[in-house]
């Protein structure tokens, strides 16, 4: 039986190969951002403080429209105003609403916050549109990749200065981790499903390798929720929906930063 990440991915592989036609590798490295330096998001987090990645979306399969016609320049410019040390922007249009001039808004507008492309990465030719489009980290989902296409895609990224973020799901899938993957988060959500649970990120923190800033995805919503996991061994959460729905984002990011930091 397909599953939405099926489809999703299956679209993916279409989606990316009528890109390639459209605009060749030799024409992304003619965009402004692609030999600019990027940023290093571990710089902005916080010694002994949770580091909020907040996304923004305009839409989701699972929980629907969020913000369809919200500016999202305005949006993470209030991110970062309230406190976040990294925001996510989903570029897939078809299933979440986003695009690449979304990304290339932000950056323009805010060179000096970091900014993660959030998309489904099936190909390298993905790594270096990320980097043509202003972004400064990528979100690299060991469930719809091989380990040898985790090696290859962080091997491009590595050679254009950009971070990767492994996502996993499972104990199998840390086995995908590579020495130099500074990041490696657990989504709580099952992306067959679409069911989330934050027991997910606990039971799976033991299999994280030490060395990568551990990230805990989706799902987030109270203070509690934080405060356990970053007990637990977590230092930073990526979190959009949360946010998303409330009438001022970044209001209300700053509003739970404030009383997640107050004991």
């Amino acid at each position: 039986m397909k599953t939405i990440l099926d489809t999703i991915v299956e679209h993916k592989r279409m989606e990316v190969l009528k890109r390639k036609g459209r605009k060749p590798l030799k024409e992304l490295m003619k965009k402004p951002f692609y030999p600019k330096a990027c940023l290093n998001p571990m710089d902005h987090f916080k010694l002994g403080q949770p580091g909020i990645i907040a996304e923004f979306k305009r839409r989701s399969p699972s929980a629907g429209q969020f913000k369809e016609h919200a500016d999202p320049v305005d949006v993470v410019k209030s991110y970062r105003d309230g406190g976040a040390v990294c925001s996510s922007i989903l570029t897939d249009r078809d299933f979440f609403g986003g695009s690449f001039r979304d990304l290339e808004d932000v950056k323009q507008a805010m060179q000096g916050f970091p900014l993660l492309r959030k998309d489904f990465m099936i190909d390298p030719y993905q790594v270096h549109e990320a980097k043509a489009y202003g972004a400064d980290m990528i979100l690299l989902i060991s469930a719809v990749l091989t380990g040898s296409q985790v090696r290859e895609m962080t091997r491009v990224a590595d050679d254009l200065g950009l971070t990767v973020l492994l996502e996993v799901h499972s104990k199998e899938d840390t086995d995908k981790w590579l020495p130099g993957i500074n990041f490696i988060g657990v989504n709580n959500r099952d992306l067959n499903s679409f069911s989330v649970s934050l027991d997910h990120s606990v039971e799976l923190f033991g299999y994280l390798p030490e060395e990568a800033l551990k990230i805990s995805e989706s799902g987030l919503k109270d203070i509690k929720d934080i405060r356990m996991l970053f007990d637990a061994g977590y230092r930073g959460f990526l979190m959009g929906e949360r946010f998303m729905k409330e009438p001022d984002p970044g209001r209300a990011l700053g509003e739970f930063l404030k009383q997640l930091n107050t004991d």
